[in-house]
């Protein structure tokens, strides 16, 4: 199992499947199984039995995504790059862009 350098609400692109070339919003990171959940991309329909409220029918929701699938898009770049890592002075691990080497954790 490879890490995933990929955080919650950070932008990526799609690269493969029927949302190919959208850009979203991390929602969720799923580690054990390399997969990520973008908000509002990849949407299946769901049928939803009624709860006590009576709430139920055809509901649309976000469908992992393979991390594979996807590339990180740089704030500054504003395409998609790879994700580096660098050790800081202070002995601090953060996340970098290879293309313009912006530091990417605050």
């Amino acid at each position: 199992m490879q890490k995933i350098k990929l955080k919650k609400g950070d932008a990526v692109k799609v690269l493969t499947g029927k949302d190919a070339g959208k850009t979203g919003k991390i929602l969720k990171v799923i580690g054990k199984e390399n997969k990520i959940v973008v908000e509002k991309l990849n949407l299946i329909k769901k049928h939803q039995r009624p709860d006590a409220r009576g709430k139920g029918g055809i509901v649309e929701k976000e469908a992992p995504l393979e991390t594979s699938n996807v590339m990180f898009v740089c704030n500054k770049c504003n395409v998609g790059v790879r994700i580096g890592y660098k050790i800081l002075d202070d002995g601090k691990k953060v996340r970098l862009c290879k293309k313009c080497g912006e530091i990417l954790d605050a």
